[in-house]
């Protein structure tokens, strides 16, 4: 059965997140634990995704995540997400986390993260999602990055099943 879904804007699914890092967030070091990022960022681009495609959502692969500056007790943590990329049940959202140090003022880009998301209908099967409308050349560009990161993905998924 063929399903027409109107096209949906990046704009309608994008969203911010703001956390503080509290004593229970941070590691021996007093920096953040990077599992409890990893939470927050899978939050946050599950929301993205679950907006643009109006159905629960799994995750399918997070990217390599690269921690570029430490984030510290009392920071506060901004998570912008958007979807990049949409195939027929799938969706490429990234998300960008910066630090800001409540008292200096100092910012700090802290990571970027590209996740993968597979829409779900009542039964648990994979579902269509609406098309991706770009209005913007960023936004184009954005989405041709994303369609080679996916084909990358599929070429070491195919690979990593032969191996096993």
């Amino acid at each position: 059965m063929l399903c027409i879904l109107d096209e949906k804007a990046v704009s309608e699914s994008k969203t911010v997140m703001t956390q503080t890092v509290f004593p229970n967030d941070v590691n021996n070091n007093g920096t953040l634990y990077g599992g409890r990022l990893l939470d927050w960022i899978d939050t946050l681009g599950a929301i993205v995704a679950k907006r643009h495609s109006r159905s629960a959502v799994v995750t399918v692969s997070i990217d390599s995540l690269n921690f570029l500056a430490p984030t510290r007790q009392r920071d506060i943590v901004t998570l912008e997400a958007w979807v990049n990329y949409v195939g027929r049940t799938s969706m490429e959202i990234e998300v960008r986390v910066s630090s800001e140090n409540p008292i200096t003022a100092e910012t700090a880009k802290n990571c970027r993260a590209f996740l993968t998301y597979v829409a779900m209908d009542e039964y648990g099967n994979p579902k269509e999602v609406p098309p991706l409308k770009l209005t913007s050349e960023e936004e184009r560009i954005r989405f041709e990055m994303a369609k080679e990161r996916r084909s990358e993905r599929l070429r070491h998924r195919d690979l990593g099943a032969v191996e096993w």
